[in-house]
């Protein structure tokens, strides 16, 4: 096997697909998590062509049942796990709606994948994870997440309620657990990958899915020396 294993959610397309594709192309057997059994299989069989080593594995985010039964398997078969990228992620709407119409059921959906499923399957791999001599995780975030953004006098930042503020939930999760982790060899960090032409914003957005997949590639591979409890871009720390 190659060097270090690592686990994608969402990688079935998109940014998750060109995370799998990056980690493989620097030493990772990745595997590709996706709800879909066989999209998953197809997402593998496209990177196959790449070459590098990629299994499917079925995981829904919401369903902790296939979370567990991921586990097992990753376990059973390579008993570790070296790196978790938390990219699934949903939205209520691909257009701005201002706070006071959003829908409040709606909301609680993205939360159930945004938040409650990164938790869930961070609880469920940490111990695989605590098993690697470098363990990564990487929650894939938002610039939407940015408190700090949002609350400026002159913003421009566009009303997202449930999806900004679930990654901006995302990102405290984030510190809580490189906080608990911080004297391990885990590190824990989020990432906001750009505006990205992807299914979520109906591709209107102005980067390639393999451009923005470069933050949450580096900071998988993050060196001893590197940060935890960190939120970046590609161009360094962001503001909360």
């Amino acid at each position: 096997m190659t060097s270090k294993l690592a686990l994608v959610t969402g990688a079935n397309k998109g940014i998750g697909f060109e995370i799998a594709r990056g980690l493989a192309r620097h030493d990772c057997a990745v595997l590709v998590a996706a709800r879909d059994r066989t999209r998953g299989e197809q997402a593998v069989a496209a990177l196959n062509d790449d070459g590098g080593e990629f299994h499917s594995v079925r995981l829904d985010v919401t369903d902790e049942s296939s979370i567990a039964e991921a586990a097992r398997w990753i376990e059973e078969r390579f008993g570790r796990l070296d790196i978790l990228v938390n990219n699934a992620g949903i939205t209520d709407s691909p257009v701005p709606v201002p706070p006071s119409e959003t829908d409040v059921s709606a909301m609680r959906t993205v939360y159930e994948t945004n938040v409650f499923g990164v938790v869930a399957v961070t609880h469920a791999l940490l111990p695989l994870l605590r098993r690697s001599p470098a363990g990564r995780i990487v929650n894939v975030s938002s610039r939407l997440a940015s408190i700090g953004s949002h609350a400026a006098p002159d913003s421009t930042v566009p009303s997202y309620l449930a999806y900004a503020s679930s990654k901006s939930a995302l990102n405290a999760v984030t510190v809580q657990y490189g906080k608990e982790l911080r004297d391990t060899a885990i590190k824990v960090n989020a990432c906001e990958p750009g505006y990205t032409a992807t299914d979520l914003n109906g591709h209107r957005g102005v980067r390639t899915p393999e451009q923005s997949a470069k933050v949450a590639i580096d900071l998988a591979l993050l060196g001893d020396d590197g940060p935890t409890c960190g939120y970046f871009d590609e161009n360094g720390p962001l503001p909360w």
